[in-house]
């Protein structure tokens, strides 16, 4: 007998709140610890399951979802915006963690969403070693604005030197990408493919390997959507409405768009497809965005095919 239980769980910083589908009367609590989550699995392996649903909560649901897929249970992390919608779209207005639970489990019941994927412990320690080069490029754009309006020569020196600490940090969590690239040939082959591509570097490559797992196993279509640059139309009746990009991974889109800036100085075939739309008439964000769409589709190809870059590619 298949399984057809769908799981929804509510992920906060402290606790789990867990409904064994979406007509649960009583959905249970654990914290969201180790023991909480072991008493998790404890409770699943009670039952058949199908698919578990959570929100993506900036990090909360991480080791619960690990736990999860580790246990050989089939997961998926949604985005928590897309479940909002599906809320309001039939009318769940009111907000509770084990109500949000029970949504949950109704919105993998009704959209069966793809179950995440656990990445290499190799590609999960490329993935944090980003994550904080991100957090500390943050700070020390932020420090940078301090600076700049902070006439206090004491506060001026102690951001002066939190500067130089964040950029060896920088530097040294740089390093650290770089050498767990070079650890694993799978990652080092990808980086040579797409670092052949001008106007590609060393971060966007990077955060492509770490954020983008799914480049060069999906085709052009599903890796726009994934990174948010696919186009929605917006058309009613006679009414033809400007296409618009939304959702996505936007640490994905913010790397494309500066390797984008570069490939249409330095990248023959990108330059060339950026100045035909600028022909065209279309506004500078129009074309960008199409540049970025375009050299992840090749970036897309080209990591499916293990090829290098080709001017005729």
């Amino acid at each position: 007998m298949n399984a057809t239980l769908v799981v929804g769980i509510d992920v906060s910083k402290q606790y789990l709140d867990v409904a064994l589908g979406s007509d649960d009367p009583r959905p249970f609590r654990v914290p969201n610890s180790p023991d909480g989550i072991k008493r998790l699995l404890q409770r699943l392996r009670e039952r058949e399951v199908a698919l578990i649903v959570l929100e993506a909560t900036g990090g909360w649901e991480r080791p619960v979802l690990r736990a999860l897929l580790e246990a050989q249970h089939p997961a998926a992390r949604v985005a928590p915006g897309r479940v909002r919608y599906f809320a309001r779209s039939i009318g769940l207005l009111a907000k509770t963690d084990r109500l949000d639970a029970r949504v949950l489990a109704l919105y993998g019941e009704r959209t069966s969403p793809s179950p995440t994927v656990l990445p290499s412990a190799e590609r999960q320690r490329l993935e944090a070693l980003v994550s904080r080069r991100a957090q500390l490029i943050d700070m020390r754009t932020a420090e940078r604005n301090r600076l700049g309006v902070t006439e206090n020569e004491q506060i001026r020196q102690s951001i002066a030197d939190h500067l130089d600490w964040l950029g060896e940090q920088i530097r040294q969590v740089e390093k650290d990408i770089e050498a767990v690239i070079a650890e694993v040939e799978e990652l080092q082959a990808q980086r040579e493919i797409l670092e052949s591509v001008p106007g590609v570097g060393i971060v966007t490559v990077s955060v492509l390997l770490a954020k983008m797992p799914e480049l060069g196993k999906v085709n052009r279509k599903q890796i726009a959507a994934l990174a948010g640059l696919a186009p929605f139309n917006r058309d009613s009746g006679h009414k033809r409405g400007k296409r618009y990009i939304q959702g996505g991974r936007s640490d994905v889109r913010s790397v494309l768009y500066m390797a984008a800036l570069s490939a249409i100085r330095f990248n023959p075939i990108l330059r060339a497809f950026y100045k035909r739309l600028e022909e065209k008439g279309k506004p500078f964000k129009v074309a960008i965005v199409a540049v970025m769409r375009k050299l992840l589709t090749i970036l897309n190809a080209m990591v499916a095919s293990r090829q290098l870059w080709r001017a005729t590619v």
